[in-house]
Formats: C-alpha cells, sequence, structure tokens
C-alpha cells in the first residue's frame, strides 16, 4: 500500500506541476498580447480622430435665424409697394425694383408713366417708416443672402468661403446678424472690388418686386 501510495502522491505533483507550467505560459502569452492589442486601439483611435477636418464656426451658422430677424421689414416693404401699385391702378404683376438714390431719395424702376413713377417715389421719401425699414434692409439682406450662398455652396460642393470664414467668431453668441454685418461691412471697406464680385457683394442695394410672386 505504501507503495502504490507513493506513485499516488507522485502522479498528483505531476500533474499540478504540468497544470502551472500551463498556467504561467498563458499569463506570459496574454500578457505579450495586451500592449499590441493597446497599440492597434491607439492606431485605431488616431485614424478617427485625426482623420476628419476640424469643424468650421461658420458650419454652425443658421441662415434661417437671420431670414427671420430680417422678415418683418422685408414684408413691410413688399407690402408698402404692392400697396402703391393698386393705388396708382398699376398692372398687380408689375415688376419694380427700389433703389437710393445718390441724393438720398428712392428711385423706382418699372414699366410705368414717367409721372407716377416719380409720385411713387415722392410717397416713398416721405414715408418715414418704410425709409427706416428699406435702410436696415439694404444693410442686412446682403448679409443674410451672402452667408445663405455661401453656405450652400459649401454643403453641395465642399468649397469654402475664406471671407465668410473671416467674419465668424468662433463663439457662436457673437454671430448674430448684426455681429455678421458690421463685420462685413468692415471687410467690404478693405477689400478690393474684385474680392468683392468674388464674394457676390454688389455695391448698390435694391429691392425687387413681383407682387404676384
Amino acid at each position: 500500500m505504501s507503495l502504490l501510495a507513493s506513485l499516488a502522491r507522485a502522479g498528483a505533483s505531476f500533474q499540478q506541476a504540468a497544470e502551472n507550467r500551463a498556467a504561467r505560459q498563458a499569463a506570459a502569452q496574454t500578457a505579450v498580447a495586451k500592449p499590441e492589442e493597446k497599440a492597434a486601439t491607439a492606431a485605431d483611435d488616431s485614424v478617427v480622430l485625426n482623420g476628419g477636418e476640424p469643424r468650421r464656426p461658420s458650419s454652425q451658422l443658421s441662415v434661417n435665424r437671420y431670414k427671420q430677424d430680417v422678415g418683418p421689414d422685408h414684408a413691410f416693404v413688399r407690402e408698402t409697394l404692392r400697396h402703391k401699385l393698386a393705388e396708382y391702378s398699376l398692372n398687380p404683376a408689375t415688376r419694380i425694383a427700389v433703389e437710393k438714390k445718390e441724393t438720398g431719395g428712392f428711385a423706382i424702376q418699372g414699366v410705368m408713366p414717367e409721372s407716377t413713377r416719380q409720385q411713387i417715389e415722392k410717397d416713398l421719401d416721405n414715408n418715414k417708416t418704410f425709409k427706416e425699414a428699406f435702410s436696415r434692409l439694404s444693410v442686412n439682406e446682403p448679409t443674410v443672402s451672402f452667408v445663405d450662398t455661401a453656405l450652400r455652396l459649401n454643403q453641395a460642393y465642399g468649397v469654402s468661403n475664406t471671407l465668410l470664414d473671416q467674419m465668424v467668431s468662433e463663439n457662436q453668441q457673437f454671430n448674430g446678424l448684426q455681429d455678421l454685418t458690421h463685420r462685413l461691412d468692415s471687410l467690404r471697406r478693405n477689400a478690393g472690388t474684385d474680392s468683392l464680385d468674388a464674394a457676390g457683394q454688389n455695391r448698390h442695394y435694391a429691392f425687387s418686386l413681383n407682387a404676384r410672386a
């Protein structure tokens, strides 16, 4: 019995030693694999983080918000002109354009008798509310149009507008319509004519109306 017991204990010791050796080998392989996995994960992360361009502040602008800002003035000017067409018995589909003269008064472009044109221009010159609304539009609406066009081109073709990027603040709290208009005006004063033409900026503002549109 003692011989069998000794053999049994020897077999158990050999099995335990084999199991311990196998455990150590598995642990060593795991330790070697982990750094490689971490390196691969880090490499994958770097691809994700560095794969695209930083998001431009201009991409966060809300054109709809700016259109709402100019909406009341746009509607008032439009309705005033529409009523003038009716007041002077002109075709309601008459296309007209209103702009400021260098002398400060209004100029009307459209198919109508000259005497009627002069009378409408006089009426508008004497309409303080119309003058104020038109003055705001002449400053703000070109800005909205510029931002809208630049963002549409960027979304459609991935074309960025340098002038837009220059006038947009990284802090969205300072990207209200008045903020952008002020910066665009400053850039306009410092830019050459070619740069403004490329940016779609007209030197003269005109409000165009088709009363049935």
